[in-house]
């Protein structure tokens, strides 16, 4: 029996629940699909993790209601259309699943494009930047690089790789500076890892997309770069899916953060106090160093020049290039201090 015809019950919710309850059927069920219902298992509408995402972006918090996301009229197959029919609709419209109803509209099954047709590989370039310092971790990394200390027992750079891999990119390069012979020592060409690895050996310090310009040959398609100290459970071929769907010339995941003011603020108009807010909390997005970029953006890097990945996409979007932002709910952890290495990166 198929995992469609298993499990797609369990992506039925009710309109009623809230963002985060969606979020979490998401990770538990796997199938990147929500199908929303009502009492009689009437199909109301679909939420996909990219319809998730723009709502963060708009706003929209975890607690908020789905009612905003949700997709109206999605596209829906009959139970007696061809796997051959199916096919067609779901490359044809971009997507990967797509509901199966009845005459009455009532929910009896999912196609998933990963059941109708065998996933293949990324040849996808797939580029790491590990040539940092990592000082912030000192002593740690005085006689190590940071990619390989060790979290949960593995290097943070191997966290990447497998993860990649279980994504299917294959093909890896990772820029090294700082006692870069102990990366190549550890993980050589990749083949004890099942995946391909060279390198781009900086011989100074060429910032977080300055090691870009010595790629040779340069990638022909999209490629997604990552910074060496960043492990999320992000999955890497959903957000490269999302920046193509988008027809982006760049992407930048990006985490949401909350700050609360420890303090009462008092807002003022000249001598006049307008008004007071106790202990506000403050929410926007972070850098969450992962991109995924079109290979026209080398042409905006010098060779050997040193440049970071922000300054990158600033003249990418001075030439009116897109450049669009992908929010991450799962795991992130940006690896810099001491007390990261220890708690892991549930986070």
């Amino acid at each position: 029996m198929s995992q469609m015809e298993i499990f797609w019950q369990k992506t039925l919710l009710p309109p009623s629940v809230t963002i985060k309850e969606v979020v979490n059927l998401l990770d538990k069920v796997a199938l990147r699909i929500a199908l929303i219902t009502d009492e009689s298992n009437m199909l109301i509408g679909t939420i996909s993790d990219g319809d998730i995402r723009r709502g963060l972006l708009k706003g929209l918090s975890l607690d908020s209601p789905i009612e905003s996301i949700i997709k109206k009229n999605p596209i829906v197959v009959s139970p007696e259309l061809s796997r051959e029919k199916v096919l067609q609709i779901m490359t044809s419209n971009k997507i990967q699943q797509v509901p199966v109803v009845n005459e009455k509209n009532e929910v009896i099954g999912l196609h998933l494009w990963d059941e109708l047709n065998a996933p293949t590989a990324h040849e996808n370039l797939f580029v790491i930047m590990a040539g940092g310092k990592g000082t912030r971790l000192h002593p740690q990394t005085i006689n190590s690089p940071k990619p390989l200390l060790l979290l949960a027992g593995k290097p943070i750079l191997e966290h990447i790789i497998d993860r990649a891999k279980s994504h299917g990119f294959k093909n890896f390069v990772i820029a090294i500076h700082y006692l870069g012979h102990m990366i190549q020592d550890y993980f050589g060409d990749g083949q004890k890892f099942g995946v391909k690895i060279r390198y781009l050996n900086e011989s100074t310090p060429l910032g977080t997309a300055g090691a870009l310009s010595l790629l040779d040959p340069k990638p022909s398609s999209t490629f997604i770069v990552t910074n060496g100290d960043v492990v999320t459970d992000i999955n890497y071929a959903e957000i490269l899916n999302f920046h193509q769907q988008n027809n982006a010339s760049a992407t930048m995941a990006v985490k949401g953060y909350e700050w609360q003011n420890p303090f009462g603020v008092v807002k003022t108009q000249g001598l006049d106090i307008t008004d007071f807010e106790e202990k506000p909390i403050t929410r926007s997005y972070v850098n969450a160093g992962v991109y995924v970029l079109e290979p026209t953006s080398l042409s905006f890097l010098k060779k050997s020049e040193t440049c970071d990945m922000p300054t990158l996409l600033k003249r990418l979007k001075k030439e009116s290039n897109s450049l669009i932002a992908y929010p991450i709910h799962e795991p992130w952890l940006d690896v810099g201090r001491p007390e990261d290495l220890k708690g892991g990166f549930n986070k």
